[in-house]
């Protein structure tokens, strides 16, 4: 049965490795028959600074989140291909977050679960994350604790609903071997035609 899939390439430069990830992806999952909607965080502007604490005051969303929040509503399947920076995600591509996922939009804070947390409001959704780092996978597991997958699994997706979560780790990514790339490209053109 064909999805809807939204796709967000999450590196704030106009070309990189994780812009050409999200596009295998996406021309895989057409191909397939899937709906596709792609953004590139490169060509959305907004201000990232969240700028208040609490939920009490918000800024007025610009046009590119509330359509970043619009997308999510839309998908059956979420697709972000990101770099991991500092053991984070990039700064832009967080305050996207920051700025996009708030009280009313992805989770309900007058009604709660049953471990006491806003009731999500995104429910209902997969998630497929590619991440690209030069961290190797044993480090990653062994002395990080897979963090920034745990963040992204647990306490961003999860936490408003989209789950599961899958990551795909492509590691020593800044200089890879041309090899390497071809391997990964046909691993995510793979998970794009399954829709997964």
């Amino acid at each position: 049965m064909p999805k809807r899939i939204y796709v967000l390439n999450g590196h704030p430069a106009q070309r990189s490795l994780s812009h050409d990830l999200a596009e295998q992806y996406a021309h895989a999952a057409r191909d397939a028959g899937h709906e596709v909607k792609t953004t590139h965080l490169h060509d959305i502007e907004f201000d990232s600074d969240f700028g208040f604490g609490g939920y009490t005051q918000t800024k007025a969303l610009e046009t590119p989140v509330d359509q970043f929040l619009e997308n999510l509503a839309w998908a059956d399947h979420v697709v972000i291909a990101a770099p991991m920076w500092w053991g984070g995600l990039p700064a832009k591509l967080k305050g996207l977050i920051d700025r996009a996922f708030l009280p009313g939009r992805t989770f309900d804070t007058r009604n709660k679960t049953w471990a006491g947390f806003p009731k999500p409001m995104l429910s209902g959704r997969s998630a497929r994350v590619i991440i690209t780092s030069d961290t190797p996978g044993w480090l990653m597991r062994f002395c990080y604790g897979n963090a920034l997958f745990r963040q992204i699994r647990h306490q961003i997706l999860g936490f408003v609903g989209i789950a599961p979560a899958r990551i795909t780790h492509f590691r020593m990514a800044s200089h890879p071997d041309p090899n390497d790339v071809d391997d990964w490209m046909r691993r995510v053109k793979a998970l794009g035609q399954a829709a997964v």
